[in-house]
């Protein structure tokens, strides 16, 4: 009879995840539900309440840097020679400056701006057994996944009540309560917030429009219509687009209103797209080359009054170069970008080690243990960091124009659940004795004043995976949607 529980209870919540939206399109007309873990991770209250407290000071950080244009400029120059993405990048930054400075300069449009920087961010951190949480990374565009963070929690929370007994023999003692988790309300809010703001601005009657920039063929999109749903019942309109279809249908109206033809008037930009070339791509675009024809599609759109996340700068100063200057800097240096003393040592808390890649790195690191550091380069996403012996290989084969785009980070060691999890993938149940998960906290700062109530903090998104796996994607299969209980 426990078996036959446990398999109706596992097949219940499969299904629970496909009628709530917990999914990934695989055709046009089918989805399959990501992988997902039966009960949450614990963690120490200490801990979180203190993540959860310091998190907003990163945004507060990284809005301030992504408005200091001259230390953007400084701090990626090195990294163009190596990286041809980012000097595109840095070419549309210096664009939309310049044309931001002479639109202030002429005091054009409403009150003289131009868009509206509204920062949507994911900081990942691990819960490192020895140094306590550390940053891996900030996400600072295509930020997702805070719905199905959302929907996860409210899974585990379900199961316990339909399916307590085997809900408690997969959890064992450690589960205690579980924590709150509303980030697909706090996103919806924060960008709601955003989006208003610009409506009334403009004192035009009607609905608000919220632009989402996505990619073609799209496979994550349940939990982007999740963020859309949310929006539409707030009274905000929402279109998707990908940036070819804005390429030759996006103008200019009064006052610098972006418009979009046969829809009207924009007020919120949110990409989803833009963080790879490839999003600028359009191969039937012959006039100029096509991926600076899409990138000025996204420059356009920064030169117009409508509220937009992630803005270039944005883009840059998320970066894992900026993020690894910030973490060598000294925490007194960190106050000029807004933070008091006692906010930078905060922060510096929350940072973890990374050191600059030069003609040392390969010789210094045959000297280290294997599982020291990671090797990152700039990319966003799964599949760019390089782990163990292949770390050297990776750093002989560098040319030496290659190094700034480059780092190494201190690799972080969570201790794994104390007792086995169940991760259901492709539905059936899977045993792992070694999981161990990351943490991802959402920030929402518009013009980088706090959205919220909460001071900024909009919930959280914990993925989980095998210790023995180095890349814990959901969409790969090897990461499992997960949430957080306070421990037992």
């Amino acid at each position: 009879m426990a078996y036959k529980n446990t398999e109706k209870a596992k097949n219940e919540a499969v299904e629970w995840t496909l009628t709530h939206g917990m999914a990934l399109k695989q055709t046009d007309d089918s989805a399959r539900h990501p992988a997902f873990t039966l009960t949450p991770t614990v963690i120490e209250s200490a801990r979180f309440e203190r993540l959860k407290s310091s998190v907003h000071l990163l945004g507060k950080l990284v809005h301030a840097v992504s408005q200091d244009h001259a230390f953007l400029v400084e701090a990626i120059s090195p990294i163009t020679a190596g990286n041809v993405f980012f000097k595109a990048l840095l070419r549309m930054a210096e664009n939309i400056h310049s044309h931001a400075e002479n639109s202030r300069a002429e005091n054009r449009g409403v009150n003289g701006q131009t868009c509206l920087p509204l920062l949507i961010m994911r900081s990942d951190f691990m819960d490192d057994a020895t140094l306590g949480p550390k940053l891996i990374e900030f996400n600072g565009i295509a930020a997702g996944m805070g719905p199905f963070g959302q929907r996860i929690h409210e899974l585990h929370r379900y199961l316990s009540t339909q399916w307590p007994s085997p809900y408690a023999e997969w959890s064992g003692n450690e589960v205690g309560e579980p924590i709150p988790n509303s980030a697909l309300n706090g996103l919806a809010e924060g960008i709601a917030a955003s989006t208003w703001k610009i409506k009334h601005e403009f004192s035009d009657a009607g609905a608000p429009t919220f632009l989402m920039v996505v990619q073609d063929r799209e496979d994550n999109v349940y939990d982007q219509h999740l963020l859309e749903h949310a929006l539409q019942a707030k009274g905000i309109r929402t279109v998707r687009r990908t940036f070819r279809e804005l390429y030759d249908g996006l103008s200019t109206g009064d006052n610098r209103r972006l418009m979009l033809e046969g829809i009207g008037s924009i007020d919120c930009v949110y990409l989803r797209a833009g963080y790879q070339f490839s999003d600028y791509v359009a191969h039937d675009i012959v006039d100029k080359a096509c991926c600076e024809a899409l990138a000025q599609t996204r420059v356009m759109i920064e030169k117009h009054r409508v509220a937009v996340n992630a803005t270039v700068s944005q883009q840059l100063a998320t970066s894992k170069r900026l993020q690894m200057l910030l973490s060598s800097a000294p925490a007194e240096s960190l106050t000029r970008f807004g933070l008091t003393e006692s906010e930078a040592q905060e922060v510096k808390y929350l940072l973890g080690d990374m050191i600059a890649v030069d003609e040392q790195s390969a010789e210094w690191i045959k000297q280290r243990p294997l599982d020291e550091w990671v090797l990152k380069n700039q990319g966003e996403g799964g599949g760019h960091c390089v782990f163990g012996e292949n770390i050297h290989t990776k750093l002989t084969a560098l040319d030496p124009n290659e190094y700034e785009a480059w780092s190494l980070m201190r690799r972080l060691h969570p201790l794994p659940r104390s007792q086995a999890a169940y991760v259901v993938r492709k539905g059936e149940i899977y045993v792992i004795d070694d999981l161990i998960s990351e943490i991802g906290l959402f920030t929402v700062h518009i013009d980088g004043e706090p959205a919220l109530d909460s001071g900024g903090y909009a919930g959280y998104l914990i993925r989980s995976k095998s210790s023995q796996v180095t890349e814990g994607g959901v969409h790969s299969g090897m990461g499992a949607l997960d949430s957080l209980a306070y421990k037992g």
